[in-house]
């Protein structure tokens, strides 16, 4: 399990009151931030910057589920067919 500095948890604690107050903006856009998550994230980020201990993101971060597979599943096509149908013309 991942742990996470001093620093870390005081900067996710300030990302949290700032929300609560309605001070947090995000980045580029300056939008208020309502979620709980994003302002976490935010934190985390700045834990990062600032040189606190704080794992790396992890790089499956902000994919699909359906883009995570990597394996090529080739179906082969048979030319020939091997039954019949059952059914024979007279």
């Amino acid at each position: 399990m991942a742990q996470y500095g001093k620093k870390a948890s005081t900067k996710v604690r300030k990302a949290m009151h700032e929300r609560k107050k309605g001070t947090l903006k995000s980045g580029k856009s300056g939008k208020k931030v309502k979620s709980r998550k994003q302002a976490i994230a935010i934190g985390l980020s700045e834990a990062r910057k600032s040189g606190a201990k704080v794992p790396r993101k992890s790089k499956r971060a902000g994919k699909s589920k359906s883009a995570g597979k990597s394996k090529s599943t080739t179906r082969r096509k048979s030319t020939a067919r091997s039954k019949s149908t059952g059914k024979t013309k007279k």
